[in-house]
């Protein structure tokens, strides 16, 4: 993309079908099940299994249910990697996520976490996740 604008640099690169799953991550659709709120697609035979795990909580299960390794947007080995990119993605997603749910949920205001890790060159553990707030209180 050197000497070109990011959209310009799309239109030379991308095609349709990326966009398309690009658009699934970058707009997600969020679904309410049971006390829950999900990322559309989620497995109830999972929640049941995160559910049954000891020291399991309301919002645990909705963190590790909804969460996102940002690595995984590509496939394992993508040469391009680096933390810059990481950041940059992670720090939308927390972004389109926030607006996202509040737009859907305003009655049940949710907790995105844009998940760094200590070691920042740990590429394959930055994260995003979220929950509902009122969980915040159930842990305590």
């Amino acid at each position: 993309g050197k000497g070109i604008d990011l959209e310009s640099w799309v239109g030379c690169e991308g095609n349709f079908k990326l966009a398309v799953g690009y658009a699934s991550i970058f707009w997600p659709n969020f679904v309410e099940f049971e006390d829950y709120i999900f990322t559309e697609g989620f497995s109830k035979d999972s929640v049941r299994g995160f559910e049954s795990q000891k020291g399991s909580t309301p919002k645990s299960v909705e963190w590790v249910i909804n969460h996102l390794h940002i690595a995984d947007i590509q496939h394992y080995g993508c040469t391009d990697i680096a933390k810059d990119k990481l950041l940059v993605i992670g720090k939308t997603l927390k972004e389109i996520y926030e607006l996202k749910l509040r737009a859907l949920f305003p009655e049940k205001p949710c907790i995105v976490e844009f998940y760094v890790p200590d070691n920042e060159d740990d590429l394959m553990d930055y994260q995003i996740s979220f929950w509902q707030a009122k969980h915040e209180a159930d842990d305590a």
